[in-house]
């Protein structure tokens, strides 16, 4: 590397012994019902899983993947997932007093849809979530509202409102714009449907996490394609952990006596699961202010109840790293070397974990993470591009002019 890369790393002081139980509703049982209720949603088609051969052999590594989230429903961003369960999982349960989710047909037949036309749901987001809950209000007919923190992306508003939903970008950060949808929920009598929990506010958090499990039982299902059972390093990207936590879950619980690792990677400006690590007694920690960062996916402050203890029992290392690793991923995966890989447009939040893969195969400054980690010519590292160019003046700054090396 022509130049330094700020990387902080944290190994887990506080992990524990696998615990079955606590994962148990992140399971494979899980994961099939969730995919069938995706498999019935307009658009719906696995997205791709590119095995990266040179990338692998030029960091000395056995094999690498990249899941792309860019391709579901034309959202350009796997959030749609979590979304489109969460506010089905409400109607089945709430509504239409049911034990488990209904398909899509049932839920957007005229006699439902007649029931529930008068739900208004409303979200925070910095815009990938929102335009997933605006998605699936739209192809049910009910109503969506959608904040934004300051800075947001005016494209991403405008992508939310093309669903028919109403957005307004506010002047306060993420975890403030929480709790401004949560309190126009409780005024108006809206259905809150945020991706982060605390206590009294876990079920609806919880179902948007199962929604992301049919992302990794997919990959888990076409690594095979490429000779690989299971991969032997995760790399995570996290916000307030629902995510990682959700694809972690899935993949120890598949794991047996091979479990991989798990690496969590986030915005040194907005590193809260990485400062909850680094406290004596495995507290979540909480970051404040602005929290600037091109991740906008990841700039959240408050880690969710739901997903830090088994972020904290269960993952191996945390990094915090600066901008320019993430400018890095997204260059690397877009112009990748010429002797056989896809290119693979991948946003600001998404190519984040290639971006500290490679620095840590090539920066002898991190050698001491590389062997904690045991990344070797044996080593199959999944990474998962949670987005494409959803903000695509940003991407462009970025991959054609080199922005963001601050």
């Amino acid at each position: 590397m022509t130049a330094r890369r700020k990387i902080e790393f944290q190994a887990n002081a506080h992990r524990r012994s696998l615990d079955p139980s606590a994962l148990a509703f992140l399971s494979e049982d899980v994961a099939r019902s969730v995919r069938r209720f995706h498999a019935g949603l307009p658009g719906y088609a696995e997205t791709p899983l590119h095995s990266l051969p040179a990338l692998s052999r030029t960091l000395d590594l056995g094999a690498v993947f990249v899941k792309d989230e860019s391709r579901r429903f034309g959202l350009n961003a796997f959030k749609g997932l979590g979304g489109s369960y969460a506010i089905a999982m409400h109607v089945s349960k709430n509504l239409l007093g049911r034990d488990e989710v209904c398909s899509y047909e049932e839920l957007s037949s005229a006699a439902v849809r007649a029931r529930i036309g008068g739900l208004t749901f409303v979200t925070a987001t910095d815009g990938n979530h929102g335009r997933g809950v605006a998605w699936t209000a739209e192809q049910l007919g009910v109503k969506a509202i959608v904040h934004m923190p300051k800075g947001s992306s005016p494209v991403r508003a405008e992508n939310i409102r093309s669903h028919g939903a109403q957005c307004t970008i506010t002047e306060h950060n993420y975890d403030d714009t929480v709790r401004m949808a949560a309190e126009a929920a409780e005024a108006n009598g809206w259905v809150l449907l945020q991706d982060t929990a605390w206590p009294g506010y876990e079920t609806i958090p919880s179902w948007i996490m199962q929604g992301y499990l049919t992302l990794v039982s997919e990959a888990y299902e076409q690594l095979p394609q490429s000779g690989v059972d299971r991969p032997t390093h995760v790399f995570l990207q996290a916000g307030v952990g629902s995510f990682a936590a959700a694809i972690m879950g899935y993949c120890l619980s598949r794991a047996g006596n091979e479990p991989p690792r798990i690496v969590i990677v986030e915005p040194d400006q907005a590193d809260c699961l990485f400062r909850s690590a680094r406290t004596v007694d495995g507290r979540a920690e909480i970051v404040s202010g602005s929290m600037p960062t091109i991740m906008a996916g990841l700039a959240c402050g408050e880690p969710s109840s739901v997903s830090w203890p088994l972020v904290r029992d269960h993952a191996d290392v945390f990094c915090s790293v600066e901008d320019r690793v993430a400018a890095d991923g997204m260059r690397i995966l877009a112009a990748p070397a010429p002797d056989g890989d896809p290119p693979i447009v991948s946003g600001e939040s998404g190519a984040v974990g290639a971006g500290l893969l490679y620095a840590i195969m090539q920066d002898p400054d991190l050698d001491p993470l590389k062997r904690q980690l045991g990344l070797d010519r044996e080593s199959r590292v999944l990474l998962i591009s949670t987005e494409g160019d959803t903000s695509p003046d940003i991407y462009r700054s970025i991959v054609w002019l080199g922005g963001d090396d601050r």
